[in-house]
């Protein structure tokens, strides 16, 4: 009788809803820009313009790309934890454009799960109870200096 007790709670906590943690945050691309590993990582030659913000004259535009890196949420705050995987967005963006030859990574938007958000300072950020999550898209740009 004790042994169907233990199988019949267990079977009934196995049968609820998972409902699993999605915090969304906005954060300022300028803050992961300015970030001491961001000076380590990225080309200072490099720009990244979000959506909406002031672009020098665009001499030749290449492909679009997304990236999409997820970070280990365990032991980071959600807002480090954004900040680090935008950081890895933006690397992974600036090989690409670099491969095609750009100097910019320009219309960047938030691209999470295929929804477009668009913002002229921020980015968008999902943060789970394991997993942080951005996704950035932007144009690969040859722009006036």
């Amino acid at each position: 009788m004790k042994s169907r007790l233990v199988a019949l709670a267990a079977a009934s906590l196995l049968s609820l809803p998972a409902f699993a943690r999605d915090t969304v945050l906005y954060i300022p691309l300028a803050d992961v820009l300015a970030m001491p590993e961001a000076q380590d990582k990225l080309d200072p030659q490099m720009r990244f313009l979000l959506a909406g913000q002031p672009t020098p004259k665009v001499i030749k535009r290449f492909s679009t790309d997304t990236s999409n890196p997820k970070t280990n949420g365990f032991n980071k705050s959600d807002e480090f934890g954004c900040k680090w995987a935008a950081l890895s967005a933006l690397v992974s963006l600036q090989n690409s454009a670099k491969r095609e030859g750009a100097n910019a990574v320009i219309d960047i938007v938030s691209y999470y799960k295929k929804v477009e958000y668009k913002s002229t300072t921020d980015f968008e950020c999902h943060a789970g109870a394991f997993v942080v999550g951005v996704a950035l898209r932007g144009t690969y740009a040859k722009v006036a200096d």
